[in-house]
């Protein structure tokens, strides 16, 4: 399947959320990962993972922690993507990350990504990104192996019984840690 080109990237708008944006962005990450909705996109989680992703608690801790920013990005002032970022040292952490399922597959990932990693870089003066990814996501890791992320092999374990973090719809689930060295200069 042919996708079409990212359209320019000059017509998304980068900012930090505020506390009016935790209802939009909580519904975001949703709709990303989580429920029938989220099938429209190739991110979603719905075969290995039932109940919510986030709530406005989750959401509103990261945008209020020093240390942290929750990065929205808006085309034509509506919100399609977004993406913590956290300060750790030498390193950010990258997490929530949501792009609006209809709008995925056509680049916009990549574009979001390349601004975060550009931001911290930039912002923090850290040498390395990295994150989590649900280990049994071999498309999704892929996807972050392109972008030059290398797999660790260093797991944590999926908090079963916290439905915070969803209803598990499988017994071996785990995070893996996903670095990625980020140029300097």
């Amino acid at each position: 399947m042919e996708t079409a080109p990212p359209r320019d990237s000059e017509e998304l708008t980068f900012r930090d959320a505020t506390d009016t944006d935790v209802p939009a962005l909580v519904e975001l990450i949703q709709s990303a990962y989580r429920g029938d909705s989220s099938r429209a996109g190739w991110t979603t989680e719905a075969d290995i993972l039932q109940g919510r992703r986030t709530d406005p608690q989750g959401v509103r801790a990261v945008v209020e922690a020093p240390g942290s920013r929750m990065l929205v990005v808006e085309r034509d002032g509506v919100p399609v993507a977004c993406c913590q970022l956290e300060h750790r040292g030498e390193a950010a952490y990258f997490g929530m990350f949501a792009v609006r399922p209809s709008l995925q597959g056509g680049g916009l990932g990549k574009v979001i990504i390349a601004e975060a990693e550009r931001t911290v870089r930039e912002g923090w003066g850290v040498r390395e990104m990295h994150m989590t990814v649900i280990s049994v996501r071999e498309d999704l890791i892929a996807w972050y192996e392109r972008r030059g992320y290398r797999r660790t092999g260093k797991m944590s374990p999926f908090p079963y019984g916290d439905e915070r973090f969803g209803i598990p719809q499988r017994d071996d689930l785990a995070f893996e840690l996903l670095v990625k060295d980020l140029p300097t200069g």
